[in-house]
């Protein structure tokens, strides 16, 4: 177990001879990495073959593996939700999988695309200029000091709710149909 805010974590493992790695800084700096990264650090976290399991309602340029899906999703979440931001609470580590409790924080700023299993656009929520902040908790399998795992547990109703998306009002489900309409004209253009 780790605690963060005083930054002490697991024990430093070596995945070569004389490399040694801490799997809690790795699975935190990714994170981070979300919502300030630049596309270099993706590299360095995620193992080529990196798979995220949460996927299937994001761009398609997000279901590839590797660093390349990482950091489209990154791109993804940034483009709607201004000052995007983890306070990371709680992290463990067991063998090579490491659990981060956290809260994701931003405002609604721009419109959110969820897109689905066949890649066409499938919701838009137009932005309600609203702040949120939403508990998660993200899993990591590591290999060699980097990332080629993810899946999380979020608190999407709560996240809903707190963004006027549910109950949504009869003029945002107009919102919500114009804002398809747009987004599937954009993707197929």
């Amino acid at each position: 177990m780790s605690d963060v805010s005083s930054g002490v974590s697991a024990t430093p493992r070596a995945t070569r001879p004389g490399v040694p790695f801490d799997p809690i800084a790795i699975a935190v700096r990714s994170i981070h990495a979300m919502s300030r990264g630049e596309r270099d650090e993706f590299d360095v976290l995620y193992c080529p073959t990196a798979r995220d399991r949460e996927n299937p309602i994001q761009p398609p340029s997000s279901r590839v593996p590797g660093p390349d899906c990482f950091w489209s999703t990154a791109q993804w979440l940034r483009a709607a939700f201004a000052g995007l931001h983890y306070d990371v609470h709680h992290a463990a580590v067991a063998g090579d999988l490491v659990a981060v409790n956290s809260t994701m924080k931003g405002r609604h700023t721009a419109p959110w695309v969820v897109y689905a299993a066949s890649g066409e656009v499938d919701t838009v929520f137009p932005p309600t200029g609203k702040e949120f902040a939403a508990t998660q908790s993200h899993w990591f399998r590591l290999e060699d000091g980097r990332i080629c795992e993810h899946w999380a547990n979020r608190d999407d109703l709560g996240m809903a709710k707190q963004l006027g998306w549910v109950p949504p009002s009869f003029w945002y489900l107009i919102r919500m149909q114009v804002g398809k309409r747009q987004a599937r004209r954009n993707h197929a253009g």
